[in-house]
């Protein structure tokens, strides 16, 4: 079953996302499509700005594919100094994309 997994990150700036981003494209710049990511199963990725930091909504497959994922992104967001980052998952009902 596809899940969402959402990540609210005050403090987190533009350039950290960017820098992250890069990282999980190693080292390619911003992934701009689903075979830029380490690990297969990506449905979509959505960023942008908060009022006080960054906001990262992503929808994966499955959660096993999240948690490959996670495995990569976690040991980022430390080293890049974003505290505490506990993303929220929850099951998808519906997932169109285009």
């Amino acid at each position: 079953m596809a899940i969402i997994a959402v990540f609210d990150m005050p403090g987190m700036t533009q350039a950290q996302y960017e820098d992250g981003a890069n990282r999980v494209n190693q080292g390619r710049g911003l992934p701009k499509a689903g075979s830029d990511w380490p690990v297969p199963g990506l449905l979509a990725h959505i960023a942008g700005p908060t009022q006080n930091g960054w906001f990262v909504t992503d929808v994966w497959e499955s959660e096993d594919a999240f948690n490959q994922f996670g495995q990569i992104i976690l040991p980022i967001l430390r080293d890049l100094g974003v505290a505490d980052v506990q993303p929220k998952i929850f099951p998808a009902f519906n997932v169109v994309t285009a």
